[in-house]
């Protein structure tokens, strides 16, 4: 018997429900509503030909799920950039008017997370009157939760900022992120999930707090030319230790341009000097080598994609059985 799901060309059930059984997805007690896509009237609205467009994003919360949403969107657009207008806490009919004032005055792309529904249609009804794209960016995504749990949405404003202790267990890793940046207290470095090495600028503070912020408590710890590592830190046995590393000319590039903006800039300074510099990351290298510590390249990384791979590096590490 057919379950009723679309089917692509050769048969099968798209969004990956191939071959799903009869009665497998739970019968919705009330359809979330499509998302409204409205087509733009031929030349109604054209973008400037700066390459710039205007994007809206609405939200009756912090905005930061449409803020992710958005830029991931954005980046495979690599001639036109948006210029973001983000309206958080949304949540009266006098807010949504200065909203939709600014969306009047500034023509664009319209994204939303609203869950009042009074307020949707407010937002949709104008933008029809405008001829502007709008949609909802977790109508899709309820629809599907919907269809396969069978219930309806409690419908909460800001329900993933709850003081749980999930969120809690973030602000303690932060805190002690901070209190263990750059060498500090080596000493309580056992507590750690993840500790960090690496020569100067190869991003250590800043994937620190990246990790930390998703509840992974980390220090960071930096080689110093002429410095021994501290023996606590070669002695740990809790954390993951993870060495990063870059290529030498991206490092001298960075380290200039630091140097530059403090006004300290030397030709002959060894800290952006390169045959110095390979030799720091050579040192660096050694040492994950010796220790059997990881090491990323993170060169062409972006902080995120740096600590994507801790995280996975971590994940990997916990699954391995003890002993």
């Amino acid at each position: 018997m057919e379950s009723g799901l679309p089917k692509t060309r050769n048969g099968s059930h798209v969004d990956g429900f191939a071959d799903v059984p009869q009665g497998l997805l739970a019968k919705p007690l009330k359809a979330w509503p499509a998302p409204p896509v409205f087509t733009l009237v031929p030349n109604a609205i054209q973008m400037s030909d700066t390459g710039y467009f205007h994007l809206h994003l609405v939200s009756d919360a912090t905005g930061e799920t449409l803020i992710m949403v958005a830029r991931a969107a954005a980046a495979q657009y690599a001639n036109v950039a948006p210029v973001e207008h983000l309206y958080p806490m949304v949540r009266s009919k006098k807010q949504l008017d200065n909203v939709l004032a600014e969306i009047t005055e500034a023509p664009g792309l319209v994204l939303y997370t609203l869950l009042e529904e009074d307020l949707i249609q407010i937002l949709e009804d104008k933008c029809r009157d405008l001829g502007l794209p709008c949609m909802s960016v977790l109508g899709p995504i309820l629809r599907l939760f919907q269809s396969y749990l069978g219930a309806e949405t409690m419908q909460r404003v800001g329900a993933q900022h709850v003081l749980n202790a999930e969120y809690f267990q973030r602000i303690d890793a932060l805190n002690y992120t901070m209190f263990h940046d750059d060498g500090q207290h080596v000493d309580g470095l056992e507590e750690a999930d993840v500790v960090l090495i690496g020569v100067s600028r190869t991003s250590k503070t800043p994937t620190s707090i990246y990790l930390a912020n998703r509840g992974v408590k980390t220090g960071n710890v930096p080689l110093v030319p002429g410095v021994p590592l501290a023996p606590a830190v070669e002695k740990l046995t809790r954390p993951l230790v993870v060495g990063l590393y870059a290529s030498p000319e991206r490092i001298v590039q960075i380290r200039e341009n630091r140097l530059l903006g403090l006004k300290a800039y030397h030709d002959d300074n060894q800290y952006i000097d390169k045959s110095a510099v390979a030799e720091e990351i050579a040192y660096s290298r050694r040492l994950c080598a010796k220790h059997n510590w990881p090491s990323i390249d993170v060169t062409r990384r972006s902080i995120e994609e740096t600590a994507a791979a801790v995280v996975r590096l971590l994940s990997e590490r916990r699954r391995q059985p003890i002993g």
